[in-house]
């Protein structure tokens, strides 16, 4: 397929996205007009104030949030993927998404363990994404100096699984001297949530994945050598370090900062990769990434919709619905195109 016929796939995908973007924000327990989403989303007055009020404040910054969280992760997926060779790699194989997990439960599991002062900063609103900064960045550093100290590619893959053994057995040992009470807050933040960011976090929340959006397209050239091979990739005069170590810290940087304002979300960053190579039929990175990041999109905003439950005031955790609608989706295509890389 020639690069020209691409042009139509990403004005359909593009299109797609649009739509599905305001029939989430229209989805809620309250009905809202779309005419009125409409007025309220292009800075005019809306027939009601408490529809403004919903709109900004709630489903909007929630709409937004989906889209960076799905696209981020596919996008970490597909480098995943790429630099380890392994389709089955995601966005948390390096165990950023664990430290992140283990930063929350300290907070919120640590009280019985390390005494009350925990358990008085959980009141805060940014108590919950700095802990979990803090242990992305924790597990973060400690996989970038294992990258530096061995040659091989798939080492920094089995490092990182380690990291995340040990640090579920962590959160385990805090799990099991902790309160009932503690145990159900981490279990719900673990579900994932995309519903709970203001402007401010959100805002923030924009600025990290731009940075890591943008490190990403530097690391195109490196990332199409890299399927064939770290000496092919030599070869062309390709840094494998640096841009090993760049890959890695923009992985790391992005799942760090999903999971810490948004929850550890399953299946997106392992699945969305191999659905954008099999709708585009190609292996380059410069059509890859883009389509990736669309798709990974669609595909959240798709399962927040139906974990709305419309017209329901209840909200599934939207972990359990990306893996329940998701995973057969993806068995059934890797059965009808039984080659993975194209």
């Amino acid at each position: 397929m020639k690069n020209k016929s691409y042009t139509k796939h990403f004005i359909l995908l593009s299109i797609l996205l649009i739509i599905l973007f305001f029939m989430n924000v229209s989805l809620g327990s309250v009905s809202i007009p779309l005419q009125d989403i409409f007025k309220i989303t292009t800075g005019n007055i809306s027939t009601k104030e408490s529809w403004e009020t919903i709109i900004l404040n709630f489903r909007l910054p929630k709409a937004i949030t989906a889209i960076l969280v799905g696209s981020g992760l596919s996008i970490c997926g597909l480098l995943m993927q790429t630099l380890f060779r392994n389709p089955l790699a995601g966005p948390f194989v390096l165990g950023i998404s664990s430290g992140a997990s283990l930063g929350v439960a300290i907070l919120i599991l640590g009280s019985s363990v390390f005494g009350s002062f925990l358990l008085t900063t959980s009141v805060s609103s940014w108590s919950l994404p700095i802990a979990a900064s803090l242990g992305a960045f924790l597990v973060l550093s400690a996989v970038i100096i294992a990258a530096n100290k061995v040659r091989n590619t798939m080492s920094i893959l089995i490092i990182g699984l380690m990291f995340g053994s040990l640090t579920s057995a962590i959160i385990s040992i805090l799990a099991y001297f902790s309160e009932a009470d503690q145990i159900q807050q981490y279990l719900f933040w673990s579900f994932g949530s995309l519903g709970n960011l203001s402007w401010t976090e959100l805002t923030v929340f924009t600025i990290i994945y731009t940075i890591g959006i943008t490190a990403t397209i530097s690391v195109i050239k490196p990332l199409n050598s890299f399927l064939l091979g770290e000496n092919y990739a030599k070869s062309l005069g390709i840094n494998i370090k640096k841009s090993r170590n760049i890959i890695l810290l923009v992985t790391s940087l992005l799942t760090g900062v999903i999971t810490a304002f948004s929850g550890p979300i399953a299946f997106v960053g392992l699945a969305v990769p191999h659905i954008s190579r099999m709708l585009f039929t190609t292996s380059n990175h410069k059509v890859l990434i883009p389509s990736t990041a669309i798709i990974g999109a669609i595909v959240l905003l798709i399962c927040d919709s139906i974990a709305q439950l419309p017209t329901s005031e209840f909200t599934l955790p939207i972990n359990a619905i990306t893996s329940l609608f998701g995973a057969p989706i993806v068995i059934w295509l890797l059965i009808r195109k039984k080659k993975i890389f194209v």
